[in-house]
């Protein structure tokens, strides 16, 4: 049980050093002996439990990945009205993301530097569903709820305005001329002011 206990701690201890250096450096400009070096081991620990360092970026990602992807298709797929839905996804993302900044670029960088990897997380049982929130959109569209909209650009437009501030940090906090505790609160109250523009957007 302790041998197992230590190679998971061990373990920790890369992906949260890795997750550092590749924040900064992104994946083309880490380097695995760096990685080691973060994490406390030679890089020959480093090598026995990542052989490469593809390898190692994709579990840094689907280890981010895999505590989002739940959270999100939860509320896309819950029985809440769609107002509720917004209202959730924004508080959850944001506050997840707050957690986890590296995310966003993480993912935009992966996406351009090797897209087949983005379709292995695709295949995950927890990768997000749209269809019912679709169908939601639509059937709340047809009561009179919201005013007219394709379920598939609302989904855009939701993700478009969580996502933009965290790939954009420096250019926001140098037009408000804010520091990263400014930022931070600034966030916390886009969870409303988010949610809010988008329902008023929508709901007749």
């Amino acid at each position: 049980m302790a041998k197992t206990n230590k190679n998971q701690d061990t373990e920790g201890q890369i992906l949260d050093a890795a997750k550092n250096v590749f924040q900064k450096k992104g994946m083309d400009g880490a380097r695995m002996q760096e990685i080691a070096d973060a994490a406390g081991i030679n890089k020959a620990m480093l090598h026995y439990y990542y052989r490469s360092k593809q390898l190692l970026f994709e579990a840094v990602f689907s280890n981010a990945f895999s505590l989002l992807a739940p959270q999100l298709n939860k509320i896309l797929n819950d029985d809440s009205s769609i107002e509720e839905k917004v209202k959730n996804f924004t508080s959850n993302y944001i506050s997840f993301i707050s957690k986890h900044p590296y995310l966003p670029n993480f993912i935009i960088q992966e996406l351009n530097r090797n897209p087949k990897f983005f379709e292995k997380i695709q295949k995950s049982a927890a990768f997000p569903t749209l269809e019912k929130f679709k169908n939601q959109v639509e059937e709340e569209v047809e009561k009179g709820i919201l005013k007219p909209i394709d379920g598939e650009q609302l989904f855009i437009n939701i993700i478009s305005l969580n996502i933009f501030p965290f790939v954009a940090t420096p250019l926001i906090k140098g037009f408000l001329k804010i520091d990263d505790k400014g930022f931070k609160q600034l966030m916390e109250r886009r969870k409303t002011e988010v949610a809010g523009f988008i329902i008023n957007s929508i709901k007749k």
